[in-house]
């Protein structure tokens, strides 16, 4: 007879090993972790010089949680010893609170399909055979999913997701299409190395002050890079956006952009543009299993559960709530207890830990409570 698990987390990032460590304070013996590659595997990904652009600091003795924690007893600042750890460090960290934990995670097994069951339950199919679930939460994150076709001629373009190390781009000036994070980031990187960059995009403050939530506004950490490159170095096209990418006689490449005003502009780059232009979410895989609201965003209930599909949780980057978009550790982490939390009692399980996660900002299920409210 095929074993049915409590719950299976479909991912080994920084949700999957959080979610993961949860449930195993709530008591849930029987799950699973599954991860395609290796823990933190997209981490491992990023570009060689990308850095967390939020700080790390050991501030747990003061009840002060590190905000790239993912565990309320540990800390990315004490393990690596650094603010703003790389791609590779914070993989290690991963690495380092599934094995202390010695938590339940297979490696190398990928997850091809879900399937909902009459009784309520899933069949999934992976590389390791059919599972048996209860409970299935999506912890499968975005940076393996870049966008790559967001206008015309795109594919003539490189995104800045597929960049082993930035000294690998040899040219001399480039042109980053996408203006927020990840465009800032290469655009320092590059400008660091001696090259001319410009940086376009749709709607940027720059390093000005706009909205208090990160999610809307350039990080203090890219603000403070961004105040030291070189003069000159780095042009910014505010408000433009790209239409198309074409091939330019001769070599090179011709980007067409608009501006606010509705002209358009023709700009000649050498090089292959660099595509700052996002990523599509890992959920499109799963698409059939979710409802869309206006936006395109998965509809979710209070617990973070599929409207369409019960049972099918979501954490990760994914995760948004009206106006509101979990979009980094320290934000997603916030609905951790409110999954697991859901989980267990429905499995009759004691939820007392519960109380502690929300002192410490990782059971968050008021929100109402997350607007705005910096004044000065």
């Amino acid at each position: 007879m095929l074993e049915i698990l409590d719950c299976i987390i479909i991912g080994g990032g920084a949700a999957g090993i959080g979610l993961g460590s949860l449930l195993q304070e709530l008591k849930l013996e029987h799950f699973r972790i599954l991860e395609r590659s290796d823990i933190g595997a997209s981490f491992r990904m990023w570009p060689k010089e990308m850095r967390m652009i939020t700080p790390s600091f050991t501030g747990n003795a003061y009840s002060m949680l590190d905000l790239n924690s993912i565990t309320l007893d540990t800390s990315p600042a004490y393990t690596l010893g650094t603010e703003h750890p790389s791609g590779e460090e914070y993989a290690d960290y991963l690495q380092a609170v599934a094995e202390y934990k010695e938590l339940p995670v297979q490696t190398g097994v990928d997850v091809t399909g879900i399937h909902a069951q009459p009784d309520g339950s899933f069949e999934l199919d992976t590389s390791a055979g059919i599972l048996r679930s209860k409970f299935v939460i999506w912890a499968a994150g975005e940076f393996q999913y870049p966008r790559l076709d967001s206008f015309p001629g795109a594919e003539y373009g490189i995104h800045n997701s597929l960049v082993a190390e930035w000294k690998e781009i040899a040219d001399e000036e480039h042109i980053v299409i996408g203006g927020y994070e990840s465009g800032a980031d290469a655009a320092i990187h590059l400008a660091g190395l001696g090259r001319k960059v410009t940086i376009i995009g749709r709607n940027i403050r720059w390093v000005e002050k706009g909205s208090s939530d990160q999610s809307m506004e350039i990080s203090p950490f890219t603000k403070d890079r961004l105040r030291n490159v070189a003069d000159g170095r780095v042009e910014l096209l505010d408000g433009y956006e790209a239409q198309r990418i074409e091939p330019a006689d001769g070599g090179g490449y011709h980007v067409y952009c608009e501006d606010a005003s509705g002209s358009l502009h023709i700009l000649k780059t050498s090089s292959a543009p660099i595509l700052a232009t996002g990523f599509r979410g890992s959920l499109e895989l799963i698409g059939p299993l979710f409802d869309r609201d206006d936006h395109g965003s998965a509809l979710l209930n209070e617990f973070d559960e599929s409207v369409r599909t019960p049972g099918l949780f979501v954490s990760g980057p994914s995760v948004s709530h009206e106006h509101l978009v979990f979009c980094f550790i320290y934000k997603f982490r916030q609905r951790f207890g409110v999954v697991a939390g859901e989980i267990a009692r429905r499995l009759g399980l004691d939820t007392a830990v519960l109380e502690k996660y929300r002192k410490q900002g990782m059971l968050l299920s008021d929100l109402s409570c997350c607007e705005e409210d910096c004044q000065c």
